[in-house]
């Protein structure tokens, strides 16, 4: 569909590509129009739902200026996927020793691989950039046990919330491997170090804001150089954490099952990054908090909850929503919430058939805080195709 909402109280409007939206989520979004950097307009996905510091699904186009609440914490945050020449009826019957031999190989939750020195392929290049970072802003890495090792032990770990690693099944019952993973405790940091960098100087320079979190880095003083480095060293972690990610997953499945080969290029798309791109006749930095690029042709991974479907899908190049498409369903309950409304079996029942942990701890988690995926991706069909449909068959949670 096309655009089904438009909000024009701030000095740019804000487009909404769904009628399913919060109020507390058109306020953000509102708040966000009045800064006086916004270009053209701001584009809420289908997906859109309340975030912290800025609204998760929306699409933030600056001129000179970057709000890091809006990038957020979770630097680089995204999705990696790949298809295996692998069909369905290779996999065996029960799928449980498959998943506990990934979680054995990938460090799940606050879980960290082991000290082995920086030696490592998908690291060793990332450490000067990060020497550079810590030298002159020693205190992003100060609340770190081990600060120095701490970037190196956690490449190639799933984290907690809604991270997750899955074997999936498309339409055509071939199987493909599907993660999500950010930046991890070091991408945290730089982001809040940032946020409160960027709180400081609108104190400083007594900029009033209709939200303390959307503080921002003005172009041409060095905590903006500093912080547009930085951001970019934790998108490049995130990037090649997920690349090491899938290497372990991929080698356990080695292990476990026939001899295949990975048929297609991985896809590997941030949802949680900014960018210096062109839009509306003019180069800007677009914040994608929640949402993917979509360019005509790019192929990005569009999740469902853990007992829903997914899509591989292909950008139509939208100009409208700065070319870019939902990153998920979206909540429409806290984890909070979700806790609170929800019993084990409600899990156990909506995640029936697919091989996943059912305990309490990952109750907030449930589809059913989830929009439902099918009425996303209708929302969106001017912004991208569908190349596949993805359903789960394992599912780890960190």
């Amino acid at each position: 569909m096309p655009i089904q909402r438009v909000f024009k109280k701030g000095k740019v409007p804000v487009k909404v590509y769904t009628e399913d939206i919060a109020p507390e989520a058109i306020q953000q979004l509102e708040n966000m129009s009045h800064l006086p950097f916004i270009h053209s307009h701001i584009a809420a996905m289908p997906d859109v739902h309340l975030g912290k510091g800025a609204t998760v699904g929306s699409v933030i186009p600056t001129k000179k200026a970057i709000i890091p609440a809006a990038v957020g914490v979770d630097i680089g945050c995204g999705m990696n996927a790949v298809r295996l020449s692998l069909k369905a009826y290779q996999l065996p019957d029960n799928l449980k020793p498959i998943r506990m031999a990934i979680e054995d190989k990938v460090p799940v939750g606050f879980a960290a691989h082991k000290w082995t020195g920086f030696d490592d392929k998908y690291s060793r290049p990332l450490m000067d950039g990060l020497d550079k970072i810590i030298a002159k802003h020693p205190a992003i890495i100060k609340r770190m046990k081990a600060p120095h090792k701490t970037p190196i032990i956690q490449m190639g770990t799933l984290g907690g919330g809604n991270h997750f690693i899955e074997l999936c099944l498309d339409e055509n019952n071939d199987v493909w491997v599907m993660l999500h993973s950010g930046s991890r405790g070091i991408g945290n940091q730089i982001g809040q170090y940032f946020i409160q960098l960027a709180k400081k100087e609108m104190q400083t320079h007594h900029i009033n804001l209709p939200d303390k979190d959307l503080a921002y880095l003005s172009e041409g003083t060095e905590s903006f150089d500093d912080y547009w480095f930085a951001v970019k060293w934790g998108q490049d972690y995130a990037y090649k954490n997920r690349q090491k990610m899938m290497a372990l997953v991929l080698d356990v499945l080695k292990q476990q099952l026939p001899e295949f080969s990975v048929t297609k290029e991985a896809i590997n798309c941030h949802h949680n990054y900014v960018e210096m791109e062109n839009h509306f006749g003019e180069n800007v930095y677009l914040t994608r908090k929640g949402a993917i690029r979509a360019r005509e042709g790019d192929l990005g991974i569009i999740p469902g909850s853990m007992g829903a479907k997914s899509f591989i899908v292909r950008g139509k190049g939208n100009p409208q929503s700065f070319c870019s498409c939902s990153h998920g369903a979206g909540r429409t309950l806290s984890r909070t919430a979700a806790k609170k409304l929800f019993k084990r079996s409600d899990l156990e029942m909506q995640t029936k058939g697919v091989e996943c942990r059912k305990d309490s701890q990952v109750i907030d988690e449930i589809p059913a805080a989830y929009k439902d995926i099918d009425t996303v991706m209708e929302n969106q069909h001017d912004l991208v195709e569908v190349v596949h449909t993805l359903k789960q068959v394992v599912c780890i949670k960190g």
